[in-house]
């Protein structure tokens, strides 16, 4: 009974964490909704008056973007501001030869009017955040605004952000992302799912109460000040956006979330290039956890709600842990139960996995509805689509698990940068891509294995026990099953 014993206090520690994050999801969503009855009413910077127009630097750190920087250039010299106070610095990485293209293109800019500098550097140290910080130093603006390669802001894109920064408190606006290519495929649609409802359920139900929230690396502006008073950019972390964010906070910096400004980008379409960002957000999350735990904990400026949710927050990735450990476990959980009748009470005490699901289920209704609409024709697309994701993002959970792992060990690594495609429409096509890695790694052959563990699962059902089987958890198994099944196959046709 040893094993058993281990295997079902691991399984209720992993169950009574996801539980716990649930609960915090609903507290996100009562947050939501509530400040929507709120009408904000803050002093702005009036920006027709040109002795309230301040000075800003638009940051694009780019590393090989062959695909996309045309378009990027050509969409950042469009942003409508004063042309005296405004600059734009390209911190270009890159090691291919876009280098040149790119300072072409900067050349026929600048000979255009646009205040566009080529920034280069002689290596690649501290990756992103390196590339900023250097920029920084020689950045003429009090504001900071900084786009990834894949992000078309609007032209009105800063005189609908940087009025916000007349009250001296905030040294942070954060923007929404948009989806410039969400119908594209089932992986496009999975992944703008998530990303809304972080969007709009977490930042919102964060910011509306006070409680951290990061800058999402993109998309958003910047105090100079703030940057400065927080430490500035670091790059021991691959998450260097959500570092600044807590070192800023935690000096009473305020951050501005805007749900109402959407800045649209590109998803990922192949299955790898998002298993390479799913890594870097995971690890990179895992990694901020170990750094600021005690920052948080200690802190004497913050109150414990806020703490409670930030410490949460940090632990976001942390739950593909959790899930990944409750899916393994849940076969062996499902011989015991059948095993050990005086075990039954238990079992059904610990149906928090039912619950947690039913929890995100609404949760993301609200979510969903607020982008698409409502009505039953919605709800019933919903439902699809939630069940959809759910199978595939524990079809990630090894993936994620390890990327998290790694982060709470401390183990380094490379910070890998997704590559970009220039895809919008059904007729375009990512293949040929030179930045794809074609190396296939050994976790797709494990995921190839669990799929086969968790139809093993399915017909557990039907064999457990002598009442005729149990399926209790047979909607689990099918889904972990789909999920792994699909997120295996998708990675040995991207190969082809």
């Amino acid at each position: 009974m040893i094993v058993e014993s281990i295997i079902i206090t691991i399984y209720t520690i992993a169950i009574l964490l996801i539980f716990m994050y649930a609960l915090a999801q609903l507290n996100l969503l009562f947050n939501y909704l509530s400040s929507k009855k709120n009408v904000e009413d803050c002093d702005t910077f009036d920006l027709n008056n040109p002795n309230e127009v301040p000075f800003v630097t638009i940051q694009l750190p780019v590393y090989n973007e062959m695909y996309v920087m045309d378009r990027l250039l050509e969409n950042i010299a469009k942003i409508d501001y004063p042309k005296d106070k405004l600059e734009i610095q390209v911190l270009d990485d890159s090691t291919d030869e876009t280098v040149v293209s790119t300072k072409a293109q900067i050349d026929e800019l600048k000979a255009r009017g646009v205040n566009i500098h080529h920034i280069t550097r002689d290596d690649r140290s501290g990756f992103k955040a390196g590339a900023l910080k250097e920029g920084l130093k020689i950045a003429k603006g009090e504001f900071i605004a900084i786009f990834d390669a894949d992000f078309l802001p609007k032209k009105n894109w800063l005189k609908r952000t940087i009025p916000y920064f007349k009250n001296e408190k905030i040294g942070v606006v954060q923007t929404r992302w948009g989806h410039l290519n969400r119908n594209y495929s089932l992986l496009t649609k999975i992944q703008a799912f998530a990303l809304d409802a972080h969007f709009t359920l977490e930042q919102v139900g964060r910011n509306s109460k006070g409680h951290f929230i990061n800058f999402n690396g993109t998309a958003g502006v910047w105090r100079k000040a703030c940057i400065i008073d927080a430490g500035n950019w670091e790059g021991d972390t691959l998450t260097e956006d959500l570092d600044l964010s807590y070192r800023a906070q935690l000096k009473n910096w305020e951050f501005k979330y805007l749900e109402d400004v959407e800045t649209p980008a590109e998803l990922p379409v192949v299955i790898s290039a998002a298993r390479s960002q799913q890594f870097r957000w995971n690890k990179g999350g895992a990694e901020n956890f170990r750094k600021m735990l005690w920052r948080v904990i200690k802190s004497d400026n913050i109150s414990v709600k806020t703490k409670i949710h930030g410490l949460l927050h940090l632990l976001n990735s942390t739950m593909f842990l959790s899930i990944f450990t409750v899916a393994v476990l849940s076969i062996p959980m499902l011989y015991i139960k059948n095993e050990y009748a005086h075990l039954r009470m238990y079992f059904y005490f610990m149906s928090f996995f039912v619950i947690s699901t039913i929890i995100f289920f609404v949760c993301y209704w609200f979510m969903y509805r607020q982008i698409y609409g409502s009505g039953f024709k919605k709800f019933f697309g919903y439902v699809g689509m939630f069940f959809t994701f759910f199978s595939i993002a524990m079809g990630f959970s090894l993936h994620n698990s390890i990327a998290v792992i790694e982060g709470h060990l401390g183990k380094r690594s490379e910070f890998v940068r997704t590559p970009k495609f220039n895809i919008k429409t059904l007729k375009d096509s990512w293949k040929g891509n030179k930045y794809l890695r074609k190396k296939l790694s050994a976790n797709v052959i494990i995921e190839g294995l669990l799929m086969f563990y968790f139809a093993f699962g399915l017909y557990s059902a039907f064999v457990v026990g002598d009442q005729g089987g149990d399926f209790g958890l047979f909607p689990f198994h099918l889904m972990l099953c789909v999920g792994f099944g699909y997120v295996f196959f998708k990675s040995l046709s991207s190969k082809v």
